[in-house]
């Protein structure tokens, strides 16, 4: 033993190894989290077994909107902590909300910024991506990452649909990763006026200490295809023939 840990003593030798030891398993926790984020699309389109590609697609996307949950949650937490002092926020503190409430497109008061700053269930998530993107093999999907057919309107920011009506300007958006897209899915729905309807039917799950059900939840799409109703039917379809609200734990409830 070297001169240096000769002094340390053997108790505090045993601390630096257990804190260098934490050090790696933290950082190398964070390294998968951010590997995962970068997991490129399958090609799903060379699977032929139905099934086959379901549970692939499943397995695939699963983790990626459970990581895009903690986040949220994260935010949402840090809501629900100060709650009681929020009119003596620090600097940072404040500075902190007035970010989330840029990113929410809220006012900076706590109810408000609550009422969107929360997930959506796992199965709601699945069933929308499986519809939007017909499993992972649309256009869309393979050349930009968009599971959930998010739309731009700035020429170049994404794909431009086939047979887009003449004058139309909406581009179909590109991503860099996956992850990008189910984020943005998260804050399409807690932020677009659309959706308001939606929020409010969270809003009495949470308000009454109840899970989130996703069954209910699709009520609140009507603005999300120009189907409408049929539209709603149709993600309750996949939910329920899917059996999706298995993977509802945890996070979302």
């Amino acid at each position: 033993m070297g001169t240096y840990m000769k002094a340390l003593g053997v108790g505090a030798v045993y601390y630096l190894v257990a804190v260098g030891m934490g050090y790696w398993w933290h950082t190398n926790q964070l390294s998968v989290v951010e590997t995962n984020k970068l997991k490129p699309l399958p090609d799903f389109s060379s699977i032929s077994d139905v099934r086959t590609k379901k549970s692939e697609f499943f397995h695939y996307l699963i983790p990626l909107i459970e990581i895009a949950q903690e986040q949220i949650l994260e935010d949402r937490q840090w809501l629900l902590e100060r709650l009681d002092q929020w009119d003596s926020l620090s600097e940072s503190e404040l500075d902190t909300a007035l970010s989330m409430a840029e990113t929410y497109k809220s006012d900076p008061d706590p109810e408000k910024l609550l009422l969107k700053v929360d997930v959506w269930p796992t199965s709601l998530v699945l069933a929308q991506a499986a519809l939007e993107s017909a499993w992972g093999t649309s256009r869309f999907a393979k050349e930009g990452n968009n599971l959930f057919g998010q739309w731009c309107y700035s020429q170049g920011c994404g794909l431009v649909p086939n047979g887009r009506d003449s004058g139309a300007k909406h581009e179909v958006r590109k991503f860099n990763s996956v992850f990008e897209s189910i984020l943005a899915y998260h804050n399409n729905l807690n932020r677009h006026y659309r959706y308001e309807e939606l929020r409010r039917i969270r809003l009495n799950f949470r308000e009454q200490e109840q899970p989130l059900d996703s069954m209910a939840l699709t009520e609140g799409l009507s603005g999300y295809s120009e189907r409408g109703q049929d539209y709603i039917d149709e993600v309750k379809a996949v939910i329920r023939f899917n059996k999706l609200r298995q993977y509802d734990h945890g996070l979302s409830s």
